[in-house]
């Protein structure tokens, strides 16, 4: 009788009502939050200055870091998801190489290479004029656009082998060569293709950025720590920042929503009215490349089509089997020596202080730290697998029940299951961290170790992202199942787990071994707040070493990888094994 009674509208509305009246009734009149609200600190100069434009400020170096890395992270993600489809085997390795390092060792570690191990390559003279040259925030932008870029390589790479290999026989039967059948054919059919996962990854690089405050960019994240140093409302702060990065996200979402609904095929006769809009916004961007491509056939174009082809123009023609020789040999060399460098660089590593310090890198003072450490002093790579076993397996529970609300069609748990997953993955993990650090103690009066509230960040964060995973794959599944389930008398949560969920899991699996590798390695972001996992760990003996950070942050980037790269290897043999269908196409 319950159940007839809920699955009514009026009950289900009365129910979020009712649960929206008890947090409101808690919080205004029950909890006391022995906090002085001062939201004025925004808007009134005050002894340090301005605290609206000092955030403004980090507003606007974030969407210069966002739209800098997006365009770096698309050209190189287009090239290196091109040279993974190559038959040329050095092109392919070499890409290969550069994907599968960025993609599996964290970002927040790239970034502390790039600011306080690269210029030590560098004499001392020329050391000072990059850090005179705003370096700091060059390298935020170029590390997060050359990160994001491995993902985009990917992303174009599956965009590719999406189109059906017939497409590339017949253009190249047709007389196209491969620039043409790049850009006319395979590209503008692949760029449709991963619209949506392209625009997921870019509302990623725009949330990384807030990673450039660990080398002291002022973007968002640092001058909310700032206004919370110098006026001590860490709270208003704090949710300043939330607002921004959800505007952010839902501007780059309704971005690439319009994007998305342009790219459809639609009959002209019947376009729906988000289709009209996008139309008249993206008309100047249509206008701009017809008439690039109006200009480039006029270049091309010969003067006279009665006369024969140039003698220079044959030239070209037959030379151009030596010019791609000579291309390919010239890569083959310039790898060569970049190859060499490389050896010899890791050649001139202090080796001793790696051995000094390995063992602290793995498991920091385990067993003879300080009362005030986390479990006897364990850190450093022990403490990161951890937190990622803790923090992969609470998401996942999470995520799996979250995911199941979100598609339940009762209100009372559709709603705030999916409030929950878009608030949580409209932010960075940065300010996921900093309200379970600093405020979660204080609505719960509780008092956790660092290391519990980084790992809880953590359980939060991706058993949102993970819920998401689920909902794909339970809508995966037919309809007619569940239809037919109901239609046997089992519930909803039988259905569930006897029916769609052993279905879904399958289609899920290698989703979910990429993101327990994405929770192991934003570990590191545990650093912020003083957690002595691995990135804090390296910094640490960096900080007292002074002079080897090379040596220092090399090591904890290959620890990083190796982790990364065989739980990759797992999630590429299940997806080898659950797709046995999918061929590989070669350009």
């Amino acid at each position: 009788m319950f159940k007839r009674h809920f699955d009514k509208i009026w009950v289900q509305n009365l129910a979020l009502l009712t649960l929206l009246g008890l947090a409101f009734y808690y919080f205004a009149f029950v909890f006391e939050f022995k906090y002085d609200f001062d939201w004025t600190i925004f808007v009134k100069e005050g002894q340090y200055g301005h605290m609206g434009k000092l955030l403004l400020g980090g507003l606007n170096t974030t969407i210069t870091i966002t739209l800098y890395s997006t365009v770096i992270a698309l050209v190189l993600g287009t090239l290196f998801g091109l040279a993974r489809l190559s038959k040329f085997k050095p092109v392919y390795y070499f890409a290969t190489c550069y994907v599968e390092f960025f993609r599996n060792t964290p970002l927040l570690i790239q970034l502390f290479f790039w600011n306080f191990a690269l210029p030590y390559a560098f004499p001392v003279e020329l050391r000072m004029q990059l850090f005179e040259l705003n370096f700091e925030f060059w390298m935020a932008t170029i590390g997060t656009g050359i990160f994001t870029g491995a993902f985009v390589a990917e992303i174009v790479r599956a965009g590719v082998q999406s189109i059906p290999k017939g497409l590339l026989e017949a253009s190249y039967s047709s007389g196209l060569n491969f620039s043409q059948t790049l850009r006319k054919i395979i590209l503008p059919l692949a760029f449709r293709e991963i619209i949506p996962p392209l625009g997921s990854e870019m509302l990623n690089n725009m949330k990384n950025t807030s990673l450039a405050m660990t080398i002291g960019v002022t973007e968002v994240c640092w001058a909310m720590q700032e206004i919370t140093a110098l006026t001590y409302h860490s709270f208003e702060a704090t949710v300043a920042a939330t607002i921004i990065y959800l505007s952010l996200s839902l501007i780059i979402a309704g971005v690439l929503n319009l994007v998305n609904i342009k790219l459809k095929i639609m009959p002209s006769g019947r376009k729906p009215l988000m289709r009209k809009v996008a139309d008249t916004i993206f008309a100047p961007l249509g206008l701009l490349a017809r008439g690039v491509e109006y200009v480039l056939w006029h270049l091309r174009r010969p003067a006279d089509a009665s006369k024969t082809v140039s003698p220079l123009r044959r030239l070209l023609r037959r030379s151009r089997k030596g010019f791609v020789l000579a291309a390919k040999a010239a890569f083959v060399l310039l790898l060569g020596v970049v190859l060499l460098k490389a050896l010899v660089a890791v050649a001139g590593f202090n080796f001793q202080v790696i051995a000094d310090n390995f063992v602290t890198l793995l498991i920091w003072r385990f067993p003879g730290g300080s009362e005030t450490e986390f479990f006897m002093g364990l850190g450093g790579l022990a403490g990161a697998l951890l937190m990622a076993a803790i923090a992969i397996s609470g998401s996942f529970v999470i995520g799996l029940f979250v995911g199941m609300g979100r598609t339940s069609q009762n209100r009372a748990l559709r709603v705030p299951c999916t409030m929950y997953i878009e608030l949580i993955r409209g932010n960075p993990l940065i300010i996921v961290i900093f309200w379970m650090y600093f405020f979660i103690p204080i609505i719960l009066k509780i008092d956790p170790h660092v290391f519990w509230s980084a790992t809880i960040a953590l359980t939060v964060f991706f058993g949102a992202y993970i819920a998401e995973i689920v909902r794909g794959g339970i809508e995966n599944i037919p309809p007619g199942q569940v239809e037919a389930a109901k239609a046997s008398g089992l519930s909803y949560f039988q259905t569930m787990r006897k029916i769609i969920l052993p279905q879904a899991l399958k289609q899920m699996l290698p989703a979910l071994v990429g993101m327990f590798i994405a929770a192991f390695k934003d570990t590191s972001l545990a650093y912020i707040i003083g957690v002595m996992e691995l990135t804090r760990a390296a910094y640490a003996i960096n900080n007292r070493i002074m002079i080897h950070p090379f040596e220092i942050y090399t090591t904890v980037a290959l620890m990083y990888f190796v982790f990364s790269y065989l739980m990759s290897l797992y999630a590429k043999r299940l997806e080898r094994k659950l797709s046995p269908e999918t061929v590989r196409i070669e350009m």
